[in-house]
């Protein structure tokens, strides 16, 4: 009896052994594909991958917040930049030909800037520069000059201009 029971327990022992070295070997297979998973393309494990990847996700998110910080700036000095031009030519005397006489309005975004009027004459040119404020102007425009800062201001602005278009500003002189 006790012969028989000491067979059996070396057939258990011994399908142990064969079912601990399936399973060991399954292991090892499975760690193998596991590290070939894990592994990056230069041979370091996923923890390095990983490091690398949130070092590059850290300096892509500096450099956006440099790029937004120099958006602004160019931005803020975009908006006070000429940006709409507006051009009348005219003749103001009978006694020159051509309309070699213009009046001019340069504004930026807000509608700040000035108009240039240059009257010829056969004697000479005058050249006359009057501020712009908001669209409007606090001396006396000419039809001409007004043309012209009407022009500029309904002219298309960029995409800087966020306040309500220049068309609307525009007022008659006082």
């Amino acid at each position: 009896m006790i012969g028989a029971a000491f067979i059996a327990l070396a057939v258990i022992v011994l399908v142990l052994i064969v079912l601990s070295l399936i399973q060991a070997r399954r292991i090892s297979a499975l760690r193998r594909r596991l590290d070939s998973l894990t592994r990056g393309a230069n041979g370091a494990n996923l923890d390095a991958v990983l490091d690398a990847h949130l070092d590059k996700v850290f300096a892509v998110s500096r450099e956006l917040d440099e790029l937004a910080a120099r958006s602004a700036v160019v931005e803020a000095a975009g908006r006070r930049a000429i940006q709409r031009v507006g051009v009348v030519r005219f003749n103001p005397f009978e006694d020159t030909g051509g309309n070699q006489s213009f009046a001019m309005a340069l504004t930026d975004a807000a509608g700040n800037g000035f108009v240039l009027s240059s009257l010829h004459s056969r004697t000479g040119t005058r050249v006359y520069a009057k501020s712009i404020t908001d669209g409007r102007s606090d001396a006396a425009l000419s039809d001409e000059e007004q043309e012209s800062l009407r022009i500029a201001l309904t002219s298309p602005g960029t995409a800087l201009d966020e306040r309500r278009p220049a068309r609307d500003r525009l007022a008659p002189p006082a």
